[in-house]
């Protein structure tokens, strides 16, 4: 069976729409536990009142108070021993169940089912969400998501299905990091879980203007620390030497980081007003890609122009520095 975990913060416009997606799913074995996280709007009795006519649905309030522990609510009364996560303000696909159920099956333990998104909205869809969509597809349609892991989180926060025991190995819901699904897809690459996607819809994803990781402060501002934790648990090796290119508001953010953390590295940039300038006591040198070397440097690159990111992807193909480049933008 699948268990489907449903967080609820005052949703109450988009529950209906919700709620009628996973009852038209083509699989039937499931059950969908909505946790209400303290909602102000008559969400919860909205839930209640539809869980009246349909057994596989359950209602539960949050002893907590945010995400997750509203998920650690959901999973600790969960059956399954298949595991999904769904947003109360999003939709199904009608064979996202089915298509990710047969995944798992197909591959067994050890592996973490996904597939593409689509964004959509009442109101004029954001570049950057458009953007984000785009990415994640062509992680789907490449399946090499853990490659541009350093970038953003490259599953989708309720598009995935994995097994209970492969959740249960790297911690479920229990890490109190935000934002939390980028935190549990760095567990998964942690634990050598592989990710495998279809190239099928698996997820309609709703933007408005109260979603809670445009407004909730544990989810701004977090994201960089979680990524450099991350790199330094799991891919920093002091026996190369580290470089940073981009000299930007987030490369400057970045630089502070690392240098706060007593990590040593030289830093790069193509900003010709910026080279030879001293920044946080860090001579800025001239991006040199030619000198970089896969057995000699690790390198982090922070730009934020697209068009520098494909000009510099290919640079570094060129060199062959391919390995031990870690993109945080």
């Amino acid at each position: 069976m699948i268990s489907i975990l449903i967080p609820v913060k005052n949703a109450a416009p988009f529950l209906a729409p919700c709620i009628f997606s996973i009852l038209q799913q083509t699989e039937t074995d499931w059950e969908a536990i909505f946790v209400d996280d303290h909602s102000t709007d008559g969400s919860f009795k909205i839930i209640q009142a539809i869980a009246k006519r349909f057994p596989k649905i359950k209602t539960l309030t949050s002893k907590g108070e945010g995400i997750i522990p509203a998920l650690q609510t959901a999973y600790a009364n969960s059956s399954g021993n298949l595991i999904t996560r769904m947003d109360a303000d999003d939709i199904m696909p009608p064979n996202k169940l089915k298509i990710l159920k047969e995944l798992l099956e197909q591959n067994g333990s050890g592996h973490v089912a996904t597939g593409k998104v689509k964004y959509f909205s009442e109101n004029e869809l954001g570049q950057g969400y458009i953007n984000y969509q785009n990415w994640l597809n062509k992680l789907a349609s490449n399946q090499n998501h853990y490659k541009e892991i350093y970038k953003e989180c490259v599953v989708p926060s309720a598009g995935f299905m994995i097994m209970r025991k492969d959740l249960d190995k790297v911690g479920a819901f229990a890490s109190a990091l935000y934002p939390e699904d980028y935190d549990l897809v760095f567990r998964f690459y942690e634990a050598g879980l592989k990710i495998i996607a279809s190239n099928e819809v698996v997820h309609e994803w709703r933007d408005h203007t109260d979603r809670t990781s445009r407004n909730n402060p544990t989810y701004q501002g977090h994201f960089f620390d979680l990524k450099l934790h991350y790199f330094l648990s799991l891919d920093y090796d002091d026996d190369y030497e580290l470089v940073l290119i981009g000299a930007g508001e987030k490369g400057k953010l970045l630089a502070k980081k690392l240098l706060d953390k007593n990590i040593p590295f030289s830093w790069q940039t193509n900003n010709q007003k910026k080279i030879g300038k001293d920044i946080y006591g860090i001579l800025l040198q001239p991006e040199n890609i030619g000198a970089l070397h896969t057995e000699q440097h690790q390198v982090i690159v922070v730009i934020s122009s697209p068009a520098e990111v494909d000009a510099l992807q290919q640079e570094l193909a060129a060199a062959q520095m391919n390995l031990g480049v870690f993109w945080f933008c």
